[in-house]
C-alpha cells in the first residue's frame, strides 16, 4: 500500500542537525521528519567530548589553524570561517534552548582541550553532551505544531523531476510505502558507520543517502574520507564500539603498549593517532593498547566521565584504579553529499546537512569537536536559505507528470543494493586519491585528464 503526503519541508534524519533545520523553519510551514530507527538511535546522542566555540577574536586565528592542520589544510576555508564566526550564536541559541554546558563556581562556562586544539575551547556536559545537546533541541522540536515526526521510517529514494527534488519515498515498518511531496527537502541522514564491522555508530547508519544521490547524479565528495578514532573500549561482543572520548586524554590520560610504556604524544591528530596505535599493537602482537587515567584526578574522573565510568566498570574495569584496553574503530565520516556554503546541493531545492553532508570544513580529518557545531551552523544555513525561496505555506509543487524514483525491487534488496554502491564508490575514490597523489609525487602536478587525479569530486 502506497500512502501520499503533502508537506512544505521534509527532512530526512532526527539527529542535531535535523533538528535544529526544522527549529528554524517558522510555524506556518509544515515540516514532516523520517527517522530509520526511534529519534534517540543517532549518532548525535553519542557524542560525548563537548562542541567547540571560539571564545573571543583574539582566538580566531589559532582555532583556524588548528582545524586546517588537523585537516591536513584540504578544508574549505570559507566554510570554516563560517563556522568559528558563526559558533558563539549557536551556542548562545542552545543555552536558551535549555542546554546545560559545565560552569565554574562564578557561573563562567568551563572549556576543556581535545587532541590538536591549541588551546581549551570546548564546552562540555560530562561525558554525554551530545546526548544533552540533541534531547533538549528533539524537546524543542517536540512543542513546535508544525512538526510531525514519524519514526522507523527509511527513506528509499528522493522524487525527481528535471533535476528539481520534489520530495522523498519512504517506507514504514509494516511495509507501507509513503509517497511524500514536498517544496524542500534536506537530507540529515547521518554517517556511514553501520558498513563498518568496528565502529562508534549505529548499525543502521549505512549512507542510504549517499547512494540516492549517485543514483540521480548529484555530486559526492570525499569519501574516501573515514575518520578512525583512536581510542575504543576493546572488546569481543558483536556491536558498537564504546567510545572513550578525546576529552579523557586532553585531561591527561596516556596510552601504554603491552610493556607498560608510554609511546606516543596522546594529543596528535586522531589520524595520525591511530596510526600509531595499529603500528603498537603490530608491533606487541596484541590486539589493543592500554590507556591510563592514573593522572587524572579521581573527582575529574567522577564529575566530568562518569558515563565513561560506569561503562567501563559494567565491562570489569575500574579506571581509577586500572588501565583499560582501547582500539581504534571507525568513528567519523569527513566526506558525503556536496553542498555550497548553504548547505545546497547540486539539486535544485534539495539541501543536506550535517555528516551525510560535505562543505568542506573538516578537510581530510576532523578536528576534535567540530561535528557538532559543523552540524548546527550549517543546518541553520540551509533553513534561513530555504526560507528565502520557499513558496506559500501548503504550496503544491508543479508537477509535469510523474517525478522520477530509481528504485526497485524489495525495501531490503534496495537497502542492501545502496549499501554496496557506497562502499563501492568509496573504493573507487580511495584509488583514484591514490593515483593522484602519485602522479603528483611522480611528476609535480596533478594529472590534467581528471582520470588520475584531476578535481576528485
Amino acid at each position: 500500500m502506497t500512502i501520499p503526503m503533502q508537506t512544505d519541508i521534509l527532512i530526512i534524519g532526527t539527529g542535531v542537525s535535523g533538528l535544529f533545520a526544522a527549529l528554524h523553519i517558522p510555524e506556518q510551514y509544515r515540516v514532516l521528519m523520517l527517522t530509520k530507527s526511534d529519534v534517540e538511535s543517532s549518532d548525535s546522542f553519542l557524542a560525548q567530548g563537548g562542541i567547540c566555540m571560539l571564545k573571543s577574536p583574539e582566538d580566531y586565528p589559532c582555532y583556524f589553524e588548528d582545524t586546517l592542520r588537523a585537516g591536513h589544510f584540504e578544508n574549505d576555508p570559507r566554510s570554516v570561517e563560517i563556522m568559528l564566526r558563526s559558533s558563539p550564536k549557536v551556542i548562545e541559541e542552545l543555552i536558551e534552548y535549555g542546554v546545560e554546558f559545565a560552569r565554574g563556581d562564578a557561573g563562567e562556562l568551563l572549556f576543556t582541550r581535545e587532541g590538536a586544539h591549541s588551546a581549551p575551547r570546548i564546552l562540555y556536559h560530562e561525558d554525554i553532551t551530545g546526548k544533552e545537546i540533541t534531547s533538549k533541541l528533539l524537546s524543542k522540536v517536540r512543542e513546535k505544531k508544525n512538526v510531525t515526526i514519524l519514526e522507523y521510517t527509511t527513506m528509499l529514494d528522493i522524487l525527481e523531476q528535471d533535476h528539481v527534488c520534489l520530495g522523498g519515498a519512504a517506507v514504514q515498518a509494516d511495509g507501507t510505502f509513503l509517497r511524500i511531496l514536498a517544496q524542500n527537502t534536506i537530507l540529515a541522514c547521518g554517517g556511514i558507520g553501520g558498513l563498518y564491522e568496528n565502529s562508534t555508530n549505529f548499525p543502521h547508519l549505512t549512507g542510504d543517502a549517499l547512494a540516492v544521490c549517485l543514483k540521480h547524479h548529484i555530486p559526492l565528495k570525499d569519501v574516501d574520507y573515514v575518520q578512525i578514532h583512536p581510542t575504543t573500549l576493546y572488546s569481543q561482543k558483536p556491536g558498537r564500539r564504546f567510545l572513550i572520548s578525546e576529552s579523557v586524554r586532553g585531561e591527561g590520560a596516556v596510552l601504554y603498549d603491552k610493556n607498560h610504556q608510554r609511546f606516543v604524544n596522546e594529543l596528535l591528530p586522531r589520524d595520525a593517532l591511530s596510526k600509531a596505535i595499529f603500528q603498537q599493537m603490530q608491533k606487541d602482537s596484541t590486539p589493543f593498547v592500554w590507556l591510563s587515567m592514573e593522572h587524572i584526578p579521581m573527582e575529574t574522573i567522577l564529575g566530568h566521565f562518569p558515563n565513561i565510568y560506569r561503562v567501563c566498570l559494567e565491562e570489569g574495569y575500574d579506571v581509577t584504579r586500572e588501565c583499560i584496553p582501547v582500539v581504534p574503530a571507525q568513528h567519523y565520516f569527513m566526506g558525503g553529499i556536496r553542498v555550497d556554503e548553504h548547505s545546497k546541493t547540486d539539486m535544485e531545492r534539495l539541501y543536506a546537512v550535517g555528516e551525510t553532508s560535505c562543505n568542506g570544513v573538516h578537510g581530510a580529518n576532523r578536528l576534535a569537536s567540530n561535528s557538532l557545531l559543523e552540524s548546527l551552523v550549517f543546518a541553520e544555513r540551509a533553513a534561513c536559505a530555504i526560507m528565502k525561496t520557499i513558496g506559500q505555506p501548503g504550496e503544491v509543487p508543479e508537477i509535469a507528470g510523474e517525478p522520477v524514483t530509481m528504485t526497485e525491487g524489495l525495501p531490503e534488496e534496495i537497502l542492501a543494493d545502496y549499501r554496496t554502491q557506497v562502499l563501492e564508490e568509496i573504493e573507487r575514490m580511495r584509488i583514484l586519491r591514490e593515483q593522484r597523489n602519485h602522479h603528483e609525487t611522480e611528476y609535480g602536478s596533478p594529472a590534467a585528464d581528471g582520470t588520475a587525479g584531476g578535481y576528485l569530486q
